[in-house]
């Protein structure tokens, strides 16, 4: 897929190898994609297909051993490290299917903490976590142990945590896998319903049909390849 000047994020024959000499794994061959501001994305396949490889590349996570990824017409491969964190402290939020709470901190304290890593002051941060766990109709819950909390809000935890830096892009790896069929179907409702207010860019690596039919365009991924 050529790139486009109004795509936020573009990838061209990306490719990720493992290993050396006889032992090389392809884990990625040779992807081409496009996604638009404002767009969602399922990036579709089993395990083992190269999905979350591919996330993860285009996240800035990882380094691709070949190929371009371009957001908003800068070179992930042309940044240093120190500009790749500020990319991703600054312009991307990540949802994953183990919610990767802190057991020990408040919900409050769960949700403004990219923001302490980044350096924002505690006001500040506090007044911005205030503001994301409303939208997910948590904010009663801010002094509550990550622990205290069901699946289905803790994942709602995670989403804020996502939304709190006002990202771009929100990079959602198996949102709802660690959810039942009805919670799992609220958290979505309620991530799209976001993603269309604040026009997030959403991209999200599932093996779930049902949600990667609500996304604006599917990536099915077999054996590292885009497959039709």
């Amino acid at each position: 897929m050529p790139e486009s000047k109004t795509s936020l994020i573009a990838a061209t024959d990306l490719r990720k190898t493992y290993g050396k000499k006889s032992n090389v794994y392809e884990a990625l061959r040779g992807i081409n994609l496009s996604i638009k501001p404002g767009e969602s994305m399922a990036i579709v396949g089993k395990s083992g297909s190269g999905k979350s490889t591919l996330m993860h590349l285009l996240a800035g996570l990882d380094h691709p051993s070949s190929g371009k990824i371009i957001w908003n017409g800068q070179a992930l491969t042309d940044m240093n490290e120190g500009q790749l964190t500020s990319l991703r402290n600054t312009r991307v939020g990540f949802i994953f299917q183990q919610f990767f709470l802190q057991p020990t901190l408040t919900v409050m304290e769960n949700t403004y903490l990219p923001l302490k890593i980044a350096g924002v002051s505690p006001g500040k941060r506090k007044q911005l976590a205030s503001e994301a766990l409303q939208a997910v109709d948590l904010l009663d819950k801010a002094d509550n142990r990550a622990t205290d909390l069901s699946g289905g809000q803790r994942q709602r935890v995670a989403i804020a945590r996502a939304l709190i830096n006002k990202p771009d892009v929100i990079f959602a790896d198996e949102p709802t896998g660690n959810l039942d069929s009805e919670t799992g179907q609220q958290v979505i409702n309620l991530l799209f319903e976001l993603q269309k207010k604040h026009n997030i860019t959403l991209v999200i690596v599932t093996h779930d049909e049902d949600l990667a039919k609500r996304c604006d365009q599917t990536i099915n991924i077999r054996d590292g390849k885009v497959v039709k």
